[in-house]
């Protein structure tokens, strides 16, 4: 009773369209068990969360192709709204008995895992970022151009002479970790070094939040009105903004609008601006911005840290201030030069906020992206006990794609491909295609320990002493360079924008914050390392297949990864072997196959391609 191939969503003889429907798109399944189950019935059973509504459609049963098979097939049409189902068939005898098909096959138990179905509304997803390079900056650690003052600022800053410096990682006294230690990054450093950014290939820049904090992270907002001090002025992102569109990239800024600064002109629980801030006084234009337990100590914040509280989405004065109102934060900043939002923490933004976004980004600029921070599968996410809708159309045009991270972290480090591709394929099904092929795919993050660590490193170091401390050995580093360079390539040809963090591509080692946050090493750089970056670019650049082409997948199995792109007669095909020992790849061909990456040329004989992959290798073949 366990056949395997009564029914796949993935294969277009059971299901199509494949994967995410559009809103009423028709839609035809086909269930296929054997004839000698005895089955004479089979509907398909679906539950629309959205909506709450059940529904059973018996499909039809016709003659099949198949010999030994049945087949019940069926077309209904995807609901007029945007909706997650869930479905699962259930098969019956003439007698009446019978059990039900879900993804782990037949079952009588009753429990079961059904499949998704992502119902999207389509819209317009400009095709600039999916197609482009990122490239994330922490602005304080890129580049200065001097040394700054922190005299009159607010956070009682100080700053690091020494450019190569160690992040400051202890405790203060009370035990609070304010990150107060800036290194002087400006928006002038990221302007002056644009042409070095643009031979790397980058398209898009994201910079973390450029405006004043107490922090040099600034996720902890004083003034969403204000760049940082440290960083410029707005006149400097506005040249900044020029710039770059000068060499035609695109600039996209981090919105922190779940949690404000404790330290800002909003809450102001120190008093250093002069005007009334919600915990000084229940008279503040803020203070209903806030959810006080006991007003003025106690308060919602953003996982109980007390430096970051909690903003109430729901009041109208903040929606207009950061949303609605014709010079709002939303807006300004793109009329100011940006193209461009990330939504920091979008999990814990209510869909509806999320929408209203969207709604002033796009009468802004119709040409605006907006990026969400979610680290699981978006499609189905599950937020504060309610399930998430904000990539179904009207919310989100794409997400980072931290399962993409992982994936090949796992694989590089000893997995087996089929589960990166099993990985990557669920959220190809489950996304609408749009999101998909607009995700925002990397190797590390500001929140995250560098790639090459991660990949070089045998394992993570108890205390975070030995963190600060820790530089990988030239034998951990030659295995981390070697496993960093596969999954570039990977990140490369895959679909999706691929996002480079400064420094990843310059061999800058670090574990968790902040030592993942260190100074960009100018003159330092790993200079191999950086080639390869520079190269895969320019290939993705160069190809429209590793722009916006299909992915096809041809080996997923132990350490040997391949898959192809295409689009409109061009394929290239990426191979990798991960693994110690050398790996076998076959492949129908015709003609001579280019490795893009060495230059070399392989030979086909009989239509078919051989080859032997090295350990720890790949090629991207044209």
């Amino acid at each position: 009773m366990s056949e395997p191939f009564v029914f796949d969503p993935r294969r277009e003889a059971y299901k199509t369209p494949y994967g995410a429907v559009s809103c009423g798109q028709t839609i035809t399944f086909s269930c296929r068990p054997l004839v000698s189950e005895g089955f004479s019935h089979c509907s398909i059973v679906l539950f629309y969360e959205f909506s709450k509504i059940w529904q059973s459609v018996e499909l039809k049963l016709v003659s099949s192709a198949e010999e030994g098979r049945s087949c019940f097939t069926g077309q209904l049409p995807a609901p007029a709204k945007p909706e997650l189902s869930w479905y699962h068939f259930h098969l019956w005898r003439d007698d009446g008995s019978g059990c039900d098909l879900d993804k782990t096959g037949y079952r009588s138990d009753g429990g079961l895992d059904p499949w998704q179905l992502t119902t999207y509304l389509p819209n317009h997803t400009p095709a600039w970022f999916g197609e482009g390079v990122t490239y994330q900056i922490f602005p304080d650690r890129f580049c200065r151009t001097a040394l700054p003052d922190p005299t009159g600022l607010v956070g009682n800053r100080w700053v690091h002479e020494n450019w190569d410096d160690i992040p400051s990682w202890q405790p203060e006294p009370d035990g609070e970790i304010r990150n107060r230690d800036f290194f002087g990054g400006s928006l002038a450093g990221i302007t002056e070094k644009l042409d070095i950014l643009a031979d790397l290939g980058v398209k898009t820049l994201y910079l973390c939040p450029i405006f004043e904090a107490a922090s040099n992270h600034r996720y902890n907002t004083a003034d969403y009105e204000t760049i940082d001090p440290f960083l410029g002025t707005e006149a400097d992102f506005r040249t900044l903004c020029e710039e770059a569109h000068r060499r035609d990239m695109k600039v996209m800024l981090d919105g922190v609008f779940n949690h404000t600064g404790s330290q800002s002109i909003y809450f102001n629980e120190d008093g250093f601006y002069p005007s009334l801030g919600a915990a000084q006084s229940k008279e503040s234009p803020y203070y209903n911005w806030f959810n006080f337990k006991h007003w003025p100590d106690d308060y919602d914040s953003w996982w109980g840290i007390k430096t970051l509280p909690a903003v109430r989405e729901e009041s109208e004065s903040y929606v207009d201030y950061i949303i609605d109102n014709e010079n709002s934060i939303i807006r300004r900043w793109l009329r100011c030069g940006a193209d461009g939002w990330r939504l920091d923490v979008a999990d814990e933004l209510p869909d509806w906020f999320i929408e209203k976004i969207r709604t002033a980004v796009v009468e802004t600029d119709p040409n605006a992206f907006l990026l969400g921070e979610v680290w699981e599968d978006a499609s189905n996410k599950i937020s504060y006990d309610r399930r998430r809708s904000y990539i179904f159309g009207k919310g989100l045009h794409s997400v980072m794609n931290y399962p993409f991270r992982t994936a090949v972290m796992d694989f590089l480090r000893g997995g087996n491909a089929a589960a990166f591709k099993e990985t990557m394929e669920t959220l190809r099904e489950n996304y609408p295609p749009d999101v998909y092929y607009s995700a925002l795919n990397f190797l590390g993050t500001h929140d995250t320990p560098r790639i090459l660590t991660m990949l070089g490193a045998e394992q993570k170091p108890e205390t975070r002493g030995e963190r600060a401390a820790f530089r990988l050995s030239p034998a951990q580093r030659a295995l981390g360079i070697s496993r960093v360079k596969l999954a570039a390539l990977i990140l490369f040809s895959f679909p999706g924008s691929p996002m480079v963090y400064y420094g990843d591509e310059a061999g800058m080692e670090g574990w968790e914050d902040p030592f993942n946050r260190g100074s960009y090493p100018w003159g330092g750089e790993d200079a191999d390392l950086k080639a390869r970056f520079t190269l895969l670019a320019a290939l993705r650049k160069a190809h429209p297949a590793l722009q916006r082409g299909t992915i096809r997948y041809l080996t997923a199995e132990g350490s040997l990864l391949v898959f192809a792109r295409e689009i409109d007669g061009e394929t290239l095909i990426c191979a990798v072997n991960a693994g110690e020992t050398p790996e076998k790849l076959t492949l129908p061909w015709n003609g001579t196959a280019t490795d893009l990456l060495s230059g070399t040329h392989l030979t086909a004989q009989d239509g078919v391609l051989t080859h032997y992959l090295p350990p720890r290798s790949g090629m991207l073949l044209l």
